[in-house]
């Protein structure tokens, strides 16, 4: 009710503003000439004045005046013209002026019925993020989404190429537990761009690893998986980034794909958060920092989040090369020290000095890789403190609450 108060208002003082600026047509006002006489009357006076002064002479002055009752002839005669014109008539202009009214008024209402979304309503946040969740758990899955797509044209290859991809898809055939043979088998069904083929290759060698799949093994199933719907994240392709992820939470081209999937499902503010810590961790010129740079404005202006994009190289502070080359040569041990180190070290600073949003998020997210889930927990909500009321920030550290399981 009340958006249609507000647009009955603007459209009414529009129309009533149009509607006195006819009304009030030619009346009301000197025409200009009438103006220029006054003008004229006062120049007259001036070289009566600067005579009398000495400042001209008698055949300055004569010249002048001869000049200026020229052009006060000419002024009276258009004043007097204007005079006998006819005035606008008052009925047309009534006529015209609620004729204009009308058509604004009407025309808001019947585009907004074709154009707009008559009775929405406001939607709570709540409500919203309520809806979203939904619309993860119900969207289509993998198959249903393939089906959806028309048909794909049939690869164009050498010939000689695809004798020897049929060769190799005869010999993982035949030998089904060849971990080799089904990734390259993988790779070449998916440059060929036969997605759903790759995938299937690309599952099989993951579950022949058992266990030992990589973060990147698992993001390559995500990546065919989205390839084969179009570009779409499924269930089935969460998943995979989703096990990329827990082995790797700083893994950047799931972190692009999984804000891509928050994106689809209408979490805009939860996938420019992630993307934004993305962006700034780096590294610059990687192709999925490539792909954020590109999308990363518009998922800010979705969100409702005034943005600036960040100067390339603009990373945020991490190891330096003294820190990655002693990693190196350190047992698991060691490095899992090292790194609770650097996380200690980045408590103490945030807790004394404080820090960026993305440094907040890196020590939750880091928290929870190293299983310190109440602690982390406490850094969250200390954090959604100190950026109460910046949305770019909370919507940050709420994906790195998301990363470390902190958060459903």
């Amino acid at each position: 009710m009340t958006f249609w108060i507000l647009t009955s208002v603007m459209a009414l003082g529009l129309a009533l503003m149009l509607a006195l600026a006819v009304l009030r047509g030619r009346n009301g006002g000197a025409p200009a000439a009438a103006y220029d006489l006054q003008v004229y009357r006062e120049q007259l006076k001036d070289v009566e004045r600067d005579l009398a002064r000495g400042v001209i002479n008698e055949a300055d002055a004569e010249r002048i005046r001869t000049e200026v009752s020229r052009r006060i002839l000419a002024a009276d005669a258009q004043v007097q013209a204007e005079a006998s014109g006819q005035a606008q008539p008052r009925t047309l202009s009534i006529g015209i002026a609620a004729g204009t009214g009308i058509v604004l008024i009407a025309g808001t209402f019947f585009l907004y019925q074709d154009l707009g979304s008559p009775g929405y309503q406001d939607v709570a946040l709540a409500d919203r993020i309520a809806q979203a969740e939904e619309r993860r758990e119900t969207r289509p899955a993998q198959a249903e989404a393939e089906q959806s797509l028309p048909p794909r044209p049939a690869p164009q290859a050498d010939e000689d190429y695809l004798k020897l991809l049929e060769r190799l898809r005869a010999t993982v055939a035949e030998r089904p537990d060849d971990i080799q043979g089904h990734t390259l088998l993988a790779q070449h069904e998916y440059n060929l761009g036969n997605f759903k083929a790759a995938y299937q290759a690309k599952s099989r060698e993951i579950e022949l690893l058992k266990g030992d799949a990589s973060p990147a093994d698992y993001t390559e199933l995500a990546e065919m998986m989205i390839a084969a719907t179009g570009g779409y994240v499924s269930p089935e392709a969460e998943g995979a980034l989703n096990q990329a992820l827990r082995r790797d939470p700083n893994h950047g081209p799931a972190r692009y794909y999984w804000g891509l999937m928050l994106a689809q499902v209408d979490r805009p503010d939860l996938a420019f958060g992630l993307w934004d810590q993305t962006l700034r961790n780096g590294p610059e010129g990687a192709p999925w920092i490539n792909a954020i740079r590109q999308n990363i404005e518009d998922m800010a202006w979705r969100a409702g989040i005034q943005y600036q994009l960040p100067e390339p190289g603009t990373a945020a502070p991490g190891p330096d090369a003294d820190d990655v080359a002693a990693a190196q040569d350190m047992t698991p041990e060691e490095r899992q020290e090292m790194i609770r180190g650097m996380v200690d070290r980045l408590s103490d600073r945030l807790a004394t000095d404080g820090g960026a949003p993305d440094e907040w998020a890196r020590l939750i997210a880091a928290l929870g890789v190293l299983g310190e889930r109440d602690r982390a927990q406490a850094i969250l909500k200390e954090a959604q403190q100190v950026f109460d009321g910046n949305d770019a920030a909370l919507a940050m550290i709420v994906s790195a609450g998301i990363q470390a399981g902190l958060i459903e």
